[in-house]
Parts: structure tokens; sequence; C-alpha cells
């Protein structure tokens, strides 16, 4: 019987625990600092047992997963490298960032446990423990940072481990990741929160910002909600990277101004055809850093009881609707329904059964 650790418990460790626990010769114990935390882990069947021990979680442990956030995980690995792990433990993060982190894995070369770093790349709207799910690293790609001296034999355990979670590994080095993943993640996480408060700014002296923002806007900047905490620790982090893919940003923008003031169409023309060609080749389905969002918009006629109707029709052929908005419902003017599912699977049967039933569906 071989034990797991997963020290915090959220969405991604909870993810990971649900995917390992029940799988044959394996036990998963899981950590937090807080009884209250420890007690819920076991009471949603997420672990096969929690405690608020650092050394019992740790004790003979075969796997450490430290899913915790970046700024407190150099704190974790001084505390583990304190401890008398099992020889061989292999110990892991799921950190957005990997530099750093795999600076202070050093520290396990004076023990016997083997540092590799990991990143899986999924996540969802919610967060913590509840949020949690057995699906929600398939498919997914997981990054996996190792030092060239990393035993092999170490790094095929824990690809083995990790293959109950049905993620697609992929091995990076740490260095190439940040810089990857400022660009695609943090970097966008900077822009989205940039354009909402500049447009915060605007609306204090015309409430008209706020009040047609709706839709399409809130849509495009719906990662400028992240958690403030969370995401000061990963900048500060990647904060290096930022800054250069900063400068490169400015200067994108430079380049509009210049189309712009120049009356330059057919530049401008030029940009919106490279970015679109270049966005068709991007995978649609697989899921990615930034998770998706699996909306559909639905026609429905001005009379009492449609959205009920629309609720039954789908919850009967066993499609779960995680969000519904009305975005216009007017006398005698059809409204429009905003449906929102947690999978593309999903999505896909709502819009094949609506259509069926005569619903105009958009996507």
């Amino acid at each position: 019987m071989k034990k797991v650790a997963i020290f915090g418990v959220g969405l991604i460790g909870g993810s990971i625990a649900l995917c390992l626990k029940g799988q044959p010769d394996l036990i998963v114990c899981g950590y937090s600092n807080r009884e209250a935390s420890a007690k819920k882990y076991v009471e949603r069947g997420v672990v096969d047992y929690a405690t608020t021990s650092v050394e019992e979680a740790a004790k003979d442990a075969d796997f450490i997963f430290l899913c915790v956030p970046v700024g407190l995980m150099e704190q974790y690995i001084q505390q583990l490298c304190e401890l008398p792990l099992k020889e061989g433990c292999i110990i892991t993060d799921v950190g957005s960032t990997k530099a750093s982190v795999m600076q202070a894995g050093q520290a396990f070369k004076s023990t016997s446990a083997i540092f590799i770093g990991g990143h899986p790349m999924a996540g969802s709207e919610r967060s913590g423990v509840e949020a949690a799910s057995s699906r929600l690293l398939e498919n997914a790609f997981y990054v996996l940072t190792a030092d060239q001296d990393t035993p092999q034999h170490a790094l095929d355990e824990l690809e083995q481990l990790l293959s109950y979670t049905r993620a697609h590994l992929v091995k990076v080095d740490a260095k190439s990741h940040d810089t990857i993943v400022g660009a695609i993640s943090h970097l966008p996480h900077l822009i989205a929160v940039g354009l909402v408060n500049q447009v915060r700014t605007y609306n204090e002296s015309n409430g008209l910002y706020e009040l047609l923002a709706a839709g399409g806007f809130r849509d495009i900047t719906r990662i400028a909600s992240g958690d403030p905490a969370l995401w000061r620790d990963i900048l500060l982090d990647n904060k290096a990277v930022l800054l250069e893919l900063l400068k490169d940003w400015q200067q994108q923008m430079d380049q509009f101004c210049i189309m712009l003031e120049q009356n330059d169409g057919d530049a401008i023309v030029d940009a919106f055809s490279h970015a679109g060609q270049f966005r068709s080749r991007l995978p649609e389905r697989r899921k990615g850093i930034l998770h998706s969002v699996f909306d559909c918009f639905v026609d429905v006629p001005d009379h009492p009881g449609i959205v009920g109707s629309i609720a039954t029709v789908l919850g009967d052929a066993n499609i779960n609707i995680s969000n519904i908005q009305i975005i216009e419902s007017r006398e005698q003017i059809p409204g429009v329904l905003r449906l929102s599912f947690r999978s593309q699977e999903q999505l896909d049967d709502a819009i094949r059964l609506l259509v069926g039933k005569g619903f105009h569906v958009e996507v």
C-alpha cells in the first residue's frame, strides 16, 4: 500500500485526491492547518483520512503533493526538509510558476527525497474542495519540470501515479514553462484587470459604462475576477518574465496607435487577419490554463413557464445547467436565455436537444 499525502485539498489538490482515492494499493491523506477543513475533506469523501499535523501527513508518504499557494511553497518545502521523510519519497507541487519552486526544491538534495515540479493546467470558475472533480484534469495538459539529474525511475513512478488523472503529461524546463505560461495566462490576466479598471474609472463620471458593459465586455474580462492574493503571489513570482512581456505588449498597442493616427486600414486588416489565422489553429476542445466557458444562447418566446420548461427538458436528459441568465425579456418581445454548462460534451448535447425541440440556439 502506497501513501499519497496532499497538502492543500482545494480545487486542484482535491481533484487529484479524487482521481487517486480508491485506486488499487493507494491511500490518500489530506492536510490542512485548520481542523474544520480537514474534517470537511473526509466528510466529502475526497481523502481516506486527514490531519492538521504536517508530521503525520508526511510520515511514511511515498508521494507528497504540495497544492498550496506559490507564496507558501518555500515555507512548506523547508518544513518537509526537516522531517524524516521516507526513503525515496517523491515530492511534487502544482504551482503556476516553476523556476522559483524548482530553486526551493533544491533543498531536498540534502535528503533522501526527490523533488519534481508540476503544473496541472486546468481550472474552474469555482474554488475550494467543493469544486473538486475527478474529471477536472481529464485531457488537460499536466506539465512536469525536473532537473537533469532527476532519477528516471522517480519520473516514471510519478507519471504512473498521474495516469489516474487522465491528463496529458508534458515535460518542460522551468524557465520555458514560466515564459510560456506568462504569455498565455499571466499577461492576459493583467490585461483584463487593467481594462476593467480603466472602464471602472470612466464609470465614475458616467454610469452608462457599467450599464452597457454587460454581455461581451463582461465575457472577455471574466478572468479579471481571479483571487487577488493568489494572483499577487503568481505575478510577483514571475515578475522578470512579465516585465518583458508587458514591454512587448506595449509595442503591440503602440503599433495600433500608429495605424489609427495614419488611418492605415490595410495594417488594421492585416493585424486582425494574422490574429484570426493563428487563433483558428488553436485547439478548441483541449483544456488549457484558462478554463473554457461552455455557454449557448437560446431565443425564447415571451410566455410564462418557458424557462422552467427548458430546464425540465435538459434535466430529463440528465444535462446539468451550471448557470442561467435572462439577458433580455420584455413584454411582447422575445427574450434571450444564456445557459452555462460544465463541459463541452454537455453543451453539445444541450444544443442538439434544444434545436430538436425547435429552439433557435447560438454559441
